[in-house]
């Protein structure tokens, strides 16, 4: 029997500022409009539920653009530029900004209201005029084995992961596209290789899970474990760090692919 899935195809986070009605907190110019609505894809989800409380908390990560000026006739991408990646609870958010090196931050817009950080987090009423997330759900086909999921590779199936990861404290189950994938048909492996998707610290109190969010790329190819490449700071010279994905991680936990059969 089919279960429902996330159609990341036709999954968004969008966000709007009307600084008619909130100043602008977010950003490193002056706007030209006071009005915008941003449309983001959703490259991942995650819900974790606190198991001494019952409580969930879901999370989902768009995906990364530009800083950039909306509307002009020159000049869109601001400077310094950066990958901006948001990260969105329900009721706060994160946003991520990745410059040339690690550790920059930027003036915050009007002058006189301090520095952007590389991750700044906050309570959405507090900023935005709304935020509306949309996850669309379709059926998907549990693929059980590794001959199921070679046939769907090869066949250009979409797929779906999920995995789910445990701990004493929570249980932590990431969905997320399978991007690239790799199969083999004589020996019937196949192993995911695809990201970024959103990767929890699952040792902090439940009120820092979404500053504690990390990106990471992962990898299986069976349904027991998983090895995350997780974004961390990285020396590449004495004195001077960036953002690579660069900090290998494996956990124990459950994998599923599921196959897409139809939009609903």
């Amino acid at each position: 029997m089919p279960i429902q899935v996330c159609d990341f195809s036709r999954s968004f986070a969008t966000f709007r500022l009307d600084f008619e009605k909130k100043p602008p907190a977010t950003v490193s110019h002056q706007p030209p409009y006071s009005l915008n609505n941003a449309r983001i894809p959703i490259e991942s989800r995650c819900r974790i539920t606190d198991r001494q409380s019952g409580n969930l908390q879901t999370f989902v990560l768009g995906a990364s653009c530009k800083t950039e000026r909306v509307g002009v006739e020159r000049n869109v991408w601001t400077e310094p530029n950066a990958d901006f990646t948001p990260i969105f609870s329900d009721d706060r958010f994160l946003n991520i900004k990745t410059f040339a090196q690690a550790g920059m931050q930027v003036d915050l817009f009007p002058p006189g209201s301090g520095k952007q950080s590389e991750r700044q987090i906050g309570v959405i009423d507090e900023v935005f005029d709304s935020v509306r997330i949309d996850v669309a759900t379709c059926d998907g086909e549990r693929l059980d084995c590794a001959q199921t999921i070679v046939n769907a590779v090869l066949e250009n199936k979409v797929l779906v992961a999920e995995t789910t990861l445990k701990t004493d404290r929570y249980t932590a189950v990431l969905d997320f596209l399978v991007k690239t994938i790799n199969a083999n048909e004589r020996d019937w492996i196949y192993q995911t290789d695809t990201g970024p998707h959103l990767f929890p610290d699952l040792s902090v109190e439940p009120d820092q899970l979404l500053e504690s969010m990390q990106l990471a790329f992962s990898a299986f190819n069976c349904p027991d474990w998983t090895e995350f490449l997780v974004r961390a700071p990285t020396e590449i010279t004495e004195g001077i760090q960036v953002y690579h994905y660069s900090r290998n991680v494996r956990f124990d936990c459950q994998n599923r692919i599921y196959c897409v059969v139809s939009s609903s």
